[in-house]
């Protein structure tokens, strides 16, 4: 299954991927970058400096700072990915910048639930916007 995350809310869409995963389904998940985090900005940005900022260095925990990591490590968040089930389940998702060549002629789904255009407000963050006030590329 190739999911498009572009308007998708993240932590919606993450539950429905972690799920499926679960299951036995390969997930791949394309343009990343354009997935949203709903909230005020300067709420959000908040909470992901404190969690860029927690621990020690060289001791972790480390947060990534690139879209598709961001969105995979969110994922890895819903699934018991110490467990056996949840190893296999984790590598079974793979997240990309853009859509990469060998998936572009492939068909790309949605899930209508989990997008931005449902909600009354229009309050939210990219994923990139946050990515660059972390400090990624």
């Amino acid at each position: 299954m190739i999911i498009d995350a572009t308007n998708l809310i993240l932590g919606r869409f993450a539950t429905v991927v972690a799920k499926k995963s679960l299951q036995g389904e390969q997930i791949d998940i394309v343009n990343c970058e354009k997935a949203v985090i709903v909230g005020k900005k300067e709420k959000v940005l908040a909470k992901y400096r404190n969690t860029r900022e927690r621990g020690a260095p060289l001791v972790g925990p480390y947060f990534p700072r690139m879209t598709d990591r961001f969105v995979r490590r969110t994922i890895r968040g819903m699934i018991p990915y110490k467990q056996p089930k949840g190893k296999e389940a984790f590598k079974r998702i793979m997240c990309y910048k853009g859509t990469p060549i060998d998936l572009q002629n492939k068909k790309i789904e949605t899930i209508k639930e989990a997008n931005v255009s449902r909600l009354s407000h229009t309050k939210y963050l990219t994923v990139e916007t946050i990515c660059k006030f972390l400090g990624g590329k």
